[in-house]
């Protein structure tokens, strides 16, 4: 089957969500004349994830896929206050998705694929976790070359305060404010060592350009714009291209890892076509299915909490905390202080 592949943006989005919620991009996969449209909304970039997609058309004969791109806080908004028509929801923000889970947003999904999962990747029969992402340091070579790469936030913050010229201006990292992934991140840190807190402050005080995504910090470190880009996922820069051109580098301190998952949303409109995908991207992540072009980390049914410099963000109710409207208040204040110096 020839599967197409239209870009269309906002455009063909559905009239009722445009003024909704915020698309970054959208694209239809599979035939136009499709008897079935799958409706996925995912924070994972569209050039990323179409392997999957693909893979999964290529056995699911009269169905197409509409694939929609935001952020995991816009992707929260679609489906809890709009109650978008979506069939799959895809994040990086795991504090987001388990609030959407515990509030009543996703639809329980059980199988022979998802039982087989280990009980640290599933929450409820509600999200699955199907990769291992840890936040990495990507660097530019160049900036470095003479100095040595460092290799934790300890060595990081050494040189940045021995060197603040070469690096003013030149730091990235998310906005945790408009963020979900950048807010989990930061928290779990936050927990984590106080050296995030140090590290911080030293990023404030060198003019450090906040982000949205991994990508975007990415596209500015390939262009000599940055020399460091703090908690960019690994995978988004190992899957580009020109990813030898950067430094992917994990703190030897502690790596916070997350979990990339999926849910089917409570206002599925194509309950077996939903269900069918969602298992076809588990086998891959989880059995090995073969998927051309498939830049995540597989995974093992063991546990993979073995390597002592990773910390996992677990599945579950703790999540929740951060959310809390006083101590995200409380976070966010302290967050800004530290990195919004005047």
């Amino acid at each position: 089957m020839r599967i197409l592949a239209i870009s269309l943006g906002l455009i063909f989005a559905w009239p009722a969500l445009v003024a909704a919620f915020e698309i970054e991009d959208q694209r239809l996969f599979g035939p136009e004349d499709a008897a079935t449209t799958l409706r996925v909304i995912s924070t994972a970039d569209t050039d990323v994830f179409a392997p999957v997609v693909i893979s999964y058309l290529a056995d699911a004969p009269g169905v197409a896929v509409d694939y929609v791109v935001a952020s995991s806080e816009e992707l929260m908004k679609a489906i809890a206050e709009e109650n978008a028509p979506f069939d799959v929801a895809i994040s990086s923000a795991m504090n987001l998705q388990t609030k959407l889970a515990n509030d009543g947003h996703a639809r329980a999904h059980r199988s022979s694929v998802t039982e087989g999962l280990p009980d640290w990747a599933r929450w409820r029969d509600h999200l699955f976790a199907f990769t291992r992402e840890p936040a990495a340091l990507v660097l530019s070579p160049a900036a470095f070359a003479d100095i040595g790469m460092p290799k934790s936030r300890q060595d990081l913050i050494a040189l940045l305060r021995q060197y603040p010229d070469r690096f003013r201006g030149r730091i990235g990292t998310y906005d945790v404010r408009i963020s979900g992934l950048g807010y989990l991140f930061a928290t779990q840190d936050a927990r984590t060592s106080e050296t995030y807190w140090r590290l911080t402050e030293v990023m404030g005080l060198l003019d450090t350009r906040l982000y949205c995504c991994s990508s975007a910090m990415i596209d500015d470190l390939a262009s000599g714009d940055l020399a460091v880009a703090y908690n960019v996922l690994g995978s988004y820069a190992h899957a580009r291209d020109d990813a030898d051109e950067f430094a992917v580098i994990y703190p030897e301190d502690f790596t916070t890892v997350m979990l990339r998952t999926a849910m089917i949303p409570k206002n599925v409109q194509s309950v077996d076509a939903a269900t069918q995908f969602l298992d076809h991207l588990l086998r891959i992540a989880w059995q090995g299915k073969e998927t051309q072009g498939y830049d995540f980390d597989r995974l093992t049914g063991g546990d993979t909490e073995n390597l002592t410099n990773y910390r996992y963000i677990r599945l579950g109710p703790g999540l929740l905390v951060h959310l809390d409207g006083f101590k995200k208040q409380s976070f966010l204040k302290a967050w800004e202080n530290a990195v919004l110096q005047d």
